[in-house]
């Protein structure tokens, strides 16, 4: 078909009020079908479920809506064998599979969109394209919270420095640092399915915003697409895209969390600390440089968070100012989520295969925790617990004894006990069994703490409850 002849069918499809095709311009802006052909499952399954209610309440006849049902399927079958030919003139998803029908199956086509409009249409599609998505956010989810417990199982009881500041603080173990990032993307998961829960209505059948004056069952259709019930209100169901604003909100968060654990690696990985060894698989080398092995999944993962950042902030910026109910700015809407989708859902089994590919190196991890005084905090816990001294007291005698074991260039169990009795005369040897880094995680025994006891029993319960 000609561009010329493809307008013209395009505009047939508008009406009798549009005499002429648009111009080249105009096409380019108005069409949509570049990116919205990604609905084009969505589009289908919406519009079988429309046709089989209309028949049902004898808007169709039975035999129109085989047709239609039998119709559609051949144009999904189409578009999945890649044989499809989609039309820039034919605007968007909607128009291009309508089209498509009409040549299948002939004048039964065009009783399709009886009771509806392109703005529930879309809306519908939309709502079940990004409800789909939540799915797979969730899921891939599980399989990152899955990697994080085999981790923190395997260094339930090993030490490591934890950091305040990036300033070694006290000493955590290895499983309750892994642990950390299990109930953030947890939450993560949890905030997705609270997206899901509150998106799963169905919009379809709001037509263009007023309703219809056909006899037809909304919840017909709702059920049919899975959702939990029609919107109830028909011009917030075509004019509103919070449901994506929360998708993309909740992608936002949890590409904050990937960023934050991607730049821990990063870290870690570096001939400084050495915390960790990253598989090859997930390392590239460098082309002037033989030594080095680059931790660039790392570093695009902790990247990724511009990306979906900017397309939430786009998507909260086009739809800010828009008067009820559909304004074509909502044309914009699609672009933003289905690339933030794509990034979220790549950085997520990037980081994945990194977690479960990386390496723990024990020995570093330990001796990086016995530096830096990490168990100052004991210490002065200890003055507090066994002479009775005030914390404030008990933090400026620790505090003095951290500046002579500095002076004398040692770690705090280095200090002999004259020395420390020469700060403070009431310190006896018992000391000396809080300041191991050993000693100091499992003496945390508070619900939530680093103790191994208590990191075990946080895995066991994530694991019962995420079989």
């Amino acid at each position: 078909m000609t561009d010329q002849k493809t307008s013209k069918a395009a505009n047939a499809m508008w009406g009798g009020r549009f005499a002429a095709g648009p111009d080249a311009i105009m096409e380019a802006i108005n069409a949509s079908i570049s990116f919205d052909r990604r609905l084009y499952a969505q589009d289908i399954a919406g519009s079988r479920a429309h046709a089989a209610m209309l028949a049902a309440n004898g808007i169709l006849t039975d035999k129109d809506a085989d047709a239609i049902g039998e119709g559609l399927l051949t144009v999904l079958s189409e578009i999945e064998g890649g044989k499809f030919e989609f039309r820039t003139a034919l605007e968007d998803i909607h128009m291009n599979v309508e089209a498509r029908l009409k040549e299948v199956i002939g004048e039964p086509a065009g009783r399709l969109h009886t009771a509806r409009s392109r703005n529930d249409q879309v809306a519908t599609d939309f709502r079940l394209w990004v409800r789909d998505q939540c799915d797979q956010a969730d899921e891939a989810l599980g399989a990152l919270i899955v990697a994080l417990l085999a981790q923190a199982e395997a260094g339930a009881d090993w030490v490591m420095p934890g950091f305040t500041h990036l300033q070694t603080a006290q000493p955590v173990t290895w499983g309750h640092h892994m642990m950390a990032y299990v109930e953030m993307f947890a939450r993560d998961r949890g905030r997705f399915r609270d997206a899901r829960a509150r998106m799963n209505e169905c919009p379809l059948g709001a037509a263009a915003l007023a309703g219809t004056s056909f006899p037809i069952d909304r919840h017909m259709t709702a059920k049919a697409l899975g959702f939990d019930r029609p919107m109830a209100n028909s011009l917030d169901a075509v004019s509103d895209r919070d449901f994506a604003l929360e998708f993309l909100s909740a992608a936002s968060i949890c590409a904050v969390h990937l960023s934050r654990f991607a730049e821990e690696l990063v870290i870690w990985s570096s001939a400084q600390f050495r915390f960790v060894t990253l598989s090859d698989r997930f390392s590239t080398g460098s082309s002037i440089m033989p030594q080095k092995k680059n931790p660039d999944a790392a570093e695009l993962i902790r990247a990724k968070i511009g990306r979906i950042l900017g397309s939430t902030i786009a998507l909260f910026t086009v739809m800010k100012g828009l008067p009820l109910a559909y304004s074509k700015d909502m044309q914009e809407d699609k672009e933003q989520v289905f690339d933030a989708a794509d990034t979220l859902m790549l950085a997520l089994a990037a980081m994945t295969g990194m977690v479960a590919d990386m390496t723990a190196n024990r020995a570093s991890l330990e001796k990086a925790a016995s530096s830096g005084f990490s168990t100052a905090t004991d210490l002065a816990d200890w003055l507090v617990r066994s002479l009775g001294l005030p914390f404030r007291e008990a933090h400026h005698v620790t505090g003095s004894l951290v500046a002579l074991a500095e002076k004398k260039v040692c770690d705090l169990p280095d200090l002999s006990l004259a020395e420390m009795n020469s700060v403070h005369d009431g310190i006896t040897q018992e000391i000396y069994s809080v300041l191991g880094v050993h000693n100091s995680v499992a003496s945390r025994q508070s619900y939530g703490g680093t103790a191994p006891a208590q990191v075990r029993a946080q895995i066991a319960r994530w694991k019962k409850q995420i079989g």
